[in-house]
């Protein structure tokens, strides 16, 4: 029954960048009805992240203080009124309005999950779910290219989001209902299953929790897994918003396509991403549970960076649509493999504080998001030419590695008094690795 937990959690996911891709999307509508030229929209587009940023640090903590029941519930209406109210923006300062305000309500999203994550999903799970959890933001942006294609020329942009908005209802009303924030409170949960969860699930003791529970910004700071998982996911999320952004519409006007084709050839990189998410997860699981905790996080962050490298510079320099395509698919399956790790990360060393954690994560992250919208279309105004935004992306891509090599989940926010299960190779020989 847990994973039906993980299945939840995956659809949220999935309407997460369904509702987020939708504007991208419908770019071509809206700046035909507002008539946006290409720098406000990029600053519409950056609205989001910006809002989306700003947020996932207060979201996390309300999540590890108030429960993952409550938070995910409350954001998801939210950002699914925000979602149904872009429709009725008529200028340029409304519309940066409403997608910050759906951007600051979207936040929650993930450090919610990884705070539902710590409570029920064992330690030698935890690749998988997040594994599966990440692959439905890929899959739900790749199926909204065609799908949203289709609504916006059928039903009028304005229609689709309110569409989305009753969606996101739907889902928040079922998850209030179903979920509960620990397994010993959930009466539709079998005893075995039950008592498999707290056994095997990351421990702490109350003296933990409770010192967690209260981490500063300066604890925050100053740990260096925590500034070094920042800068890693920066690069990640420099990388991965510009395929839900400028992607599509660069495809569409570079090699002169339709919405329908330009969707198909900017669906393709978001399901290799999903692929990425699933190789990297398993890849996770099997190392750790073979006594490896520190390379089950590092070796698949790091192969995944190098693969994102290689394929933006090559996907920049590709003379047809196809393998354009191709090689940023490459690119996303690689940036995609860092997720699941950067997220099992943030819960192994945040373990009751892993929202906060995992929240500041996202922060610095949805800082890179916030510059992709603005860089491309500035630095290539700038330059006349895309290749430098994809040469800055890959040299990014090289610093989060040499992060990675530092990066270690057995080494807390703050001290732990109480062991990790399964935990069978030491600090200090993993250190060695």
């Amino acid at each position: 029954m847990r994973w039906l937990i993980i299945l939840s959690t995956f659809l949220l996911s999935v309407l997460l960048y369904v509702d987020r891709v939708c504007i991208s999307v419908a770019k071509d509508a809206v700046v035909s009805d507002l008539h946006f030229s290409d720098k406000q929209i990029g600053w519409v587009f950056s609205a989001f992240a910006l809002g989306y940023a700003l947020f996932q640090t207060p979201s996390g903590w309300l999540a590890d203080r108030l429960g993952p029941r409550r938070v995910l519930t409350l954001i998801v209406a939210g950002w699914s009124i925000f979602t149904g109210l872009t429709a009725a923006a008529n200028q340029f300062l409304t519309m940066l309005l409403v997608r910050f305000l759906f951007g600051a309500a979207e936040a929650g999203a993930f450090p919610g999950m990884s705070r539902a994550v710590f409570s029920w999903i064992p330690m030698n799970e935890r690749g998988r779910a997040q594994a599966i959890n990440f692959s439905g933001s890929r899959i739900g942006a790749a199926l909204t290219l065609p799908i949203i294609s289709w609504l916006v020329v059928r039903y009028g942009w304005r229609v689709t989001f309110v569409v989305l908005m009753i969606t996101g209802l739907v889902w928040a009303i079922g998850w209030l209902l179903f979920f509960r924030d620990d397994p010993a409170d959930a009466g539709w949960l079998s005893e075995t299953e039950r008592d498999h969860i707290l056994e095997t699930r990351q421990a702490t003791s109350s003296e933990d929790s409770a010192e967690q529970r209260s981490l500063s910004a300066t604890v925050l700071l100053t740990s260096s897994n925590m500034t070094r998982l920042c800068a890693q996911y920066f690069a990640s999320n420099f990388m991965f918003f510009f395929a839900l952004t400028w992607f599509f519409p660069q495809m569409k006007e570079r090699y002169d396509l339709t919405g329908v084709q330009a969707s198909l050839f900017a669906a393709a990189p978001l399901l290799f991403g999903a692929i990425g998410c699933w190789v990297s997860g398993f890849w996770m699981d099997r190392l750790y549970s073979s006594g490896h905790w520190v390379r089950s996080r590092r070796l698949p962050a790091i192969a995944g960076f190098c693969f994102a490298a290689i394929g933006i510079v090559a996907s920049a320099h590709a003379s047809t649509p196809l393998a354009s395509s191709m090689w940023f698919s490459l690119c996303i399956f690689g940036a995609d493999m860092t997720l699941p790790p950067s997220w099992s990360v943030c819960v192994d060393i945040g373990r009751k504080a892993s929202g906060v954690v995992s929240g500041t994560m996202n922060m610095a992250g949805n800082v890179g998001s916030f510059l992709t919208s603005l860089a491309f279309p500035y630095m290539l105004e700038w330059t006349g030419s895309p290749l430098p935004y994809f040469y800055l992306a890959s040299v990014l891509s090289v610093v989060a590695v040499i992060m990675w090599m530092s990066i270690d989940p057995t080494h807390p926010i703050t001290p732990a008094p109480v062991a990790t299960p399964n935990d069978s190779v030491s600090s200090t020989e993993e250190s060695a690795v």
